[in-house]
C-alpha cells in the first residue's frame, strides 16, 4: 500500500444481517474492494449472534486490513429491545475493530444520507444508485445492507474525518487562552 492510500472498512450493524463494504483510496480515487453482507441464523440465541459478529469483523480486518473503521450509529426509534440488540451488535463490531488498532469513527444515518445524496432523507434505493455512480458500478445487489456498509465507507472518505480525538474540544475563552498563551495576564 503507497503512503497516501488507504482502505476503509464500513459496517451497517444488524442482529440478524450486517451489511459491510470496503474501499480503496489513492490519491483520493475511490475504487470497490468487496461489499456483502453477513446473515446471522435466527437460530442462535443472542450471545451466539454477537460471537458470530465479532469473529466476521475480525476475519475482514485480517482478510483485507483496512486502515480506517467506519460504522453507523444506531437511531433512535420506539423499539427500546431493538435499539438494545442493534447497539450490542455495534458494540461487538467496534471492539473487533479497537482490537486490530484501527481507528473507529462513527456517523448518523442521515448523516451518511446526505453524505452520499445531498438529501437527509434519501431513500435506501436512492442511496444505492448514487453509490452506483461514484464507483461506477455495474452489477446489482440482493441486500441493502451491503450497499448501507458502503455508503458509510464513503462518507468517510467524505468527510475527511479523524477518529474522534480523547482531547477535550475547546472552544470560547478556553481555545483562545491555549492559541494564545502570550496574551494572557496573570
Amino acid at each position: 500500500m503507497q503512503k497516501n492510500s488507504k482502505i476503509i472498512l464500513g459496517i451497517d450493524p444488524g442482529t440478524l444481517m450486517m451489511g459491510y463494504g470496503l474501499i480503496g483510496v489513492e490519491q483520493k480515487q475511490m475504487r470497490l474492494i468487496e461489499m456483502n453482507t453477513l446473515h446471522v441464523p435466527a437460530k442462535l440465541d443472542a450471545y451466539q449472534r454477537l460471537e458470530l459478529i465479532f469473529f466476521t469483523v475480525q476475519q475482514i480486518i485480517c482478510t483485507y486490513r483496512p486502515t480506517d473503521f467506519a460504522i453507523e450509529a444506531p437511531f433512535f426509534g420506539k423499539n427500546v429491545q431493538s435499539m438494545l440488540k442493534l447497539g450490542r451488535a455495534q458494540g461487538v463490531a467496534i471492539a473487533a475493530a479497537m482490537q486490530s488498532g484501527i481507528p473507529v469513527t462513527e456517523y448518523a444515518p442521515r448523516k451518511i444520507k446526505q453524505s452520499i445524496t445531498g438529501n437527509g432523507n434519501a431513500g435506501k434505493e436512492q442511496v444505492w444508485k448514487m453509490l452506483q455512480q461514484i464507483l461506477q458500478i455495474r452489477h446489482q445487489i440482493d441486500h441493502l445492507d451491503a450497499s448501507d456498509a458502503l455508503a458509510v465507507a464513503i462518507c468517510h472518505q467524505f468527510q475527511g474525518s479523524s477518529p474522534v480525538s480523547k482531547e477535550k474540544k475547546l472552544n470560547g475563552w478556553e481555545a483562545f487562552i491555549v492559541k494564545n498563551p502570550g496574551r494572557v495576564g496573570k
